[in-house]
């Protein structure tokens, strides 16, 4: 890791809710960003920001994620989600997240991730694949 990996980091994604992230669980005119792809999402642009501070040959998984929805936005709508890194405490980072659309907020939460090795990583997935006989 480098050492401009810190606490305060931050970056902001504009995310445009398409029907790929849209559920329809209560019918086609309610269709609204679902919980998974907004996770998704979240996981994915704070794997980014980490991405520009790591090693070559490292990168980072996620750990825990915790995050209230707290408001439906329609498809087509778009979503600002910023994500801010918290602490870091050796390989392990915190990062808190918020998101909003052009009315409200939309969601707050918090996000683990762990820098990994990607030789060791790989090397753990194949060996674990042999056990499972999937290899």
């Amino acid at each position: 890791m480098k050492d401009s990996l810190a606490k305060g980091l931050s970056v902001t994604r504009q995310i445009h809710v398409d029907r790929e992230r849209a559920i329809d669980s209560m019918g086609e005119k309610a269709r609204v960003y679902a919980t998974p792809m907004l996770v998704l999402d979240i996981d994915r642009i704070s794997r980014e920001l980490l991405l520009g501070h790591l090693d070559a040959g490292e990168d980072s998984v996620s750990t825990r994620v915790e995050v209230d929805h707290l408001a439906a936005t329609l498809m087509g709508m778009d979503v600002e989600i910023t994500v801010t890194v918290a602490e870091v405490k050796g390989r392990a980072i915190s990062l808190e997240v918020e998101g909003r659309d052009s009315i409200e907020p939309v969601c707050r939460g918090r996000h683990n991730r762990f820098v990994v090795g990607v030789d060791t990583t790989l090397a753990r997935l194949a060996a674990k694949a042999q056990k499972a006989g999937l290899a």
